[in-house]
């Protein structure tokens, strides 16, 4: 029985579409699991967070470590501020040395995915969030073994596409002064690839064996119309309907359920679903899009730093009943992997492909009272049954490396009949 989307869920992914649209209109980073705020936080053993909307309050807790840390912290500034205030013959803009200070911090934690917000920098994050922002259409991760910039997915026919970005670039320097990425940090560069439509994106990419090849190009910012979902038949086979997810927002879950409706149509039996270069995306978009597929039972356990289990969300009893496959490559992340691990605990799927990137873990961002924000990696999220792939990714049923005459070519340009991956996930079916 094809499964439907009930009323309510369909009203509520209608509402969150008006609060996610930002995401095809902007480059961002697409490791946003959950919601971009929570509210009422604990954030540490002793330091809470209340509010809502846009401001959060924090109460410091006071034990004797933390006040070790701010006392020897402060001590050690005030002797160096001291020092500048006194010998130092240039001008210092208090702002931008509160500024990094905190951007130092953040990035000492050693927490990969976390992200200090300045009071402009949170301004063009909340206009991303309104839609108000333009991009040139694709989709990145921090590549934490560079610390650049990774791009996963390329929009088709948007300005990058047209450009020539391809998956796997790594923006290794941004603007006309061609900044490098690695010493401005990751945030800030997102920020200098932002702007307005009419304006233009300036950067630099590594590509090709060991990324000796660099490509520079000036794209002409536009807004970009989010197609999350895209759908055809497999040339070879007529019987096999292929769906893409370029990443999962607010739209995805509608746009999914049509796309199987229409293969559905075409007399399509059986669905390969390719998550390549799947950066993953938002809470209310993969629980929707699972409960879809899924029989009654967990589709997410989320847990806390302990390791205890502080929330599970759960698919209603029917389903989706055709034979699938799951095709994935080492850009698959996030809520992408939470969707390969899911359907392969419910035994709905074979993945093919190879050992996805490896992210389990959920950030939050939390306003400060200046109006910038801090982004916190501060839950883990396991499959329903299977443990968490953190670190170490999830390996295929079916191992296959794409062809590497391949490697090279826009990823959108590859026909089914030269793609490799896609021939062996649908081999799995059978005659």
């Amino acid at each position: 029985m094809s499964k439907k989307l009930t009323i309510g869920a369909a009203a509520a992914v209608t509402a969150l579409c008006c609060l996610a649209t930002f995401q095809g209109t902007c480059l961002f980073m697409q490791n946003k699991l959950e919601g971009k705020f929570i509210e009422n936080a604990v954030l540490s053993s002793g330091t809470t967070a209340s509010g809502s909307g846009n401001s959060v309050s924090l109460v410091l807790g006071g034990s004797p470590k933390e006040e070790d840390f701010l006392t020897r912290a402060t001590n050690k500034l005030a002797e160096v501020d001291a020092l500048y205030r006194n010998y130092y013959i240039g001008e210092l803009d208090d702002e931008k040395l509160i500024d990094s200070l905190i951007a130092g911090y953040v990035l000492g934690t050693g927490d990969d995915y976390a992200a200090y917000y300045n009071t402009e920098g949170f301004k063009s994050f909340m206009q991303d969030m309104e839609g108000e922002m333009a991009g040139i259409g694709v989709n990145v991760i921090y590549n934490t073994d560079y610390r650049l910039i990774e791009v996963l997915n390329v929009t088709p026919n948007s300005p990058a596409d047209k450009a020539g970005v391809m998956p796997g670039d790594l923006v290794v320097t941004v603007g006309e002064e061609k900044e490098s990425v690695a010493e401005l940090g990751y945030q800030p560069s997102i920020n200098k690839l932002r702007g307005v439509i009419g304006t233009t994106a300036v950067f630099s990419v590594l590509r090709g064996e060991n990324y000796s090849e660099v490509v520079d190009f000036e794209i002409v910012r536009d807004k970009i119309t989010e197609q999350t979902v895209m759908s055809h038949v497999y040339g070879p086979d007529s019987s096999i309907g292929v769906i893409k997810i370029t990443n999962f927002d607010a739209t995805t879950p509608v746009q999914f359920v049509k796309a199987v409706e229409t293969m559905q149509q075409q007399g399509c039996s059986k669905l390969i679903i390719d998550l390549r270069y799947n950066p993953g995306g938002e809470l209310s978009s993969i629980v929707t899009t699972l409960d879809y597929i899924l029989p009654e039972g967990p589709v997410i356990r989320i847990f806390d730093a302990d390791g205890k289990e502080v929330k599970a969300y759960y698919s209603e009893a029917t389903e989706l009943n055709m034979p699938m496959a799951v095709l994935v490559n080492s850009s698959t992340a996030s809520a992408a992997e939470l969707f390969t691990s899911a359907v392969r605990d419910y035994n709905k799927a074979t993945i093919v492909g190879v050992t996805t990137y490896g992210k389990g873990c959920m950030q939050t961002t939390v306003p400060l009272s200046d109006n910038s924000a801090v982004s916190i990696t501060y839950r883990m999220y396991n499959p329903p049954f299977s443990d968490n792939y953190h670190g170490v990714g999830i390996v295929p049923d079916v191992i296959v490396e794409l062809d590497e005459a391949l490697l090279t070519k826009n990823v959108y340009k590859i026909t089914d009949e030269e793609d490799n991956q896609l021939a062996a996930a649908a081999a799995v079916f059978g005659d």
